[in-house]
C-alpha cells in the first residue's frame, strides 16, 4: 500500500489516506504508519469501516493493550471503552482538561486509538497540545528552573472516590461508564521533561490534572511552578484542533502530545471507541 499523508499546517497531526484498516497490515505498512506517527505525533484516517475486531487487531500491532484502570470496557471487548455521550445528557463533558492518558502509572500507555461511531453534526472537536514543540520553544530561565524536577503523577483528582467523577458525579447519569476507587490517591513519580520513549526527543511530560506537586518541593512554590509550566505548554501556537468525521480513526502519541475533548453538540449523540497502545519495551529507543 502507498499512504498518502496531509499534514495538517497547524503544531502537530496528519491525515493519512491509501491504507484499508479493515484488513490485516503487512509489515511494510505498519513500519510507515508508525514513521508518519512519530512525525506528526496525531493521525486521522478518514473512511475507515472498522469493527471493534478491526480496532483490536489495528491496536495491537503497535503495542500491547493498555490498561484502562477507571473505564467500564464493552460487551466482549475487554480492551474496549466506549466514549459515549447521549443526546440529552446534562453532564460537564467528559475530559474536557488538557492530559496525557494514564500518566499516573508507573508504564504510561504509549499511545490511544479513538474510532468515531456516531458524530454529532456540530461541535465535539478534539484538542491536541504538541508537547516537544513547548518545551523546544519554552524560555531559557523556565526551562531552567523545571530542568530536573519530578513530577508526582495521580489520578485523585479526577477518579478518586471525592474526585471529578466521584460520587458526587453519579447524580449526572452518565452515557459513558467510569470507575472510580481508592486506587486512584496512588502515586506515581516522572520527570516532567523526559526523553521520548521511541525517538529520544526530550518533550514536556503532561500537566496540572494528573500532577499534583513537584517532588522535594513545597506545595505552593511548586503549583506556582506548574501553573507557569501550565500557562506556557497550552499556547495556541501549539494546539492542533481535530474535526471528526464518521467511520475514522484517530492514533496520537501520549509520550509528547496532550488532548482535551470540547462540548458545543447539547442534543446530539455522540459515540467513539477506544482502545490504548500499551508500554512497548521493544521500541524504547
Amino acid at each position: 500500500m502507498t499512504l498518502s499523508i496531509t499534514p495538517s499546517g497547524q503544531a502537530c497531526g496528519a491525515t493519512v489516506r491509501g491504507v484499508d484498516l479493515t484488513l490485516a497490515l503487512d509489515d511494510e505498512t505498519v513500519a510507515a504508519i508508525r514513521s508518519a506517527w512519530l512525525d506528526h505525533r496525531v493521525l486521522s484516517f478518514p473512511d475507515q469501516a472498522m469493527t471493534d475486531d478491526d480496532l483490536e487487531r489495528y491496536t495491537l500491532r503497535f503495542g500491547p493493550f493498555g490498561v484502562d484502570p477507571f473505564f467500564t470496557s464493552i460487551d466482549g471487548h475487554p480492551n474496549i471503552a466506549a466514549v459515549a455521550r447521549a443526546a440529552d445528557e446534562t453532564a460537564p463533558i467528559f475530559a474536557d482538561s488538557w492530559h496525557a492518558d494514564w500518566s499516573f502509572q508507573e508504564f504510561p500507555p504509549d499511545g490511544t486509538c479513538l474510532f468515531a461511531k456516531i458524530v454529532p453534526p456540530l461541535g465535539g472537536d478534539t484538542h491536541f497540545l504538541n508537547q516537544a514543540a513547548a518545551l523546544a520553544a519554552m524560555p531559557a530561565d523556565l526551562r531552567a528552573e523545571i530542568k530536573d524536577a519530578i513530577a508526582v503523577h495521580s489520578a485523585q483528582l479526577p477518579y478518586a472516590p471525592d474526585g471529578v467523577y466521584g460520587e458526587a458525579d453519579k447524580e449526572n447519569d452518565r452515557a459513558m461508564k467510569i470507575v472510580t476507587d481508592d486506587s486512584a490517591y496512588r502515586t506515581q513519580l516522572h520527570p516532567l521533561i523526559r526523553p521520548h520513549g521511541e525517538t529520544g526527543e526530550d518533550t514536556l511530560y503532561s500537566t496540572i490534572g494528573y500532577i499534583i506537586g513537584i517532588d522535594g518541593m513545597e506545595r505552593e512554590p511548586a503549583m506556582d511552578l506548574l501553573r507557569r509550566v501550565y500557562a506556557w505548554q497550552t499556547q495556541a501556537q501549539f494546539v492542533y484542533t481535530h474535526k471528526w468525521e464518521p467511520d475514522m480513526l484517530v492514533m496520537w502519541d501520549n509520550r509528547c502530545v496532550l488532548h482535551k475533548a470540547t462540548g458545543g453538540y447539547d442534543g446530539h449523540e455522540r459515540l467513539l471507541h477506544r482502545t490504548t497502545i500499551g508500554y512497548n519495551e521493544a521500541v524504547r529507543a
